[in-house]
């Protein structure tokens, strides 16, 4: 239960120290694409960004890492089970995602993060 709860508070941490960096900088990083996080949509968001930087590894009963984010059920479970978070974020002893390569940008992880706290909807 304790871990439960530090990793809730380092997740939150994360969130709320990177939340004014996405909306300040982002933006042009990402060309035409805002960083809103106010209401995230799996299909309109979550599934974009996981498109440009996880499906090489993470797609389909054939995915090379072993964890297949290419449905919603998926993904979902492994967002339940903190991992994602602390993998997305690199918090310390989580393995760095995406692996191998740059940490993604501060506002798909506070996309992700936030959809994570808005309840992980369907939409």
């Amino acid at each position: 239960m304790k871990v439960k709860i530090l990793l809730a508070a380092v997740v939150a941490g994360i969130f709320l120290l990177n939340l004014p960096a996405c909306a300040k900088h982002n933006a042009v990083e990402l060309g035409l694409r805002s960083c809103d996080t106010t209401n995230v949509s799996y299909s309109a968001q979550i599934v974009s960004i996981l498109q440009d930087n996880c499906y090489v590894c993470h797609k389909g009963a054939g995915a090379s890492s072993g964890i297949d984010f290419s449905n919603y059920s998926a993904f979902k479970g492994w967002a339940q089970s903190g991992l994602l978070a602390g993998d997305i974020a690199a918090a310390p002893g989580f393995t760095p995602m995406p692996y191998g390569l740059p940490q993604l940008p501060t506002c798909d992880i506070n996309t992700i993060l936030a959809w994570i706290h808005q309840g992980m909807k369907n939409n």
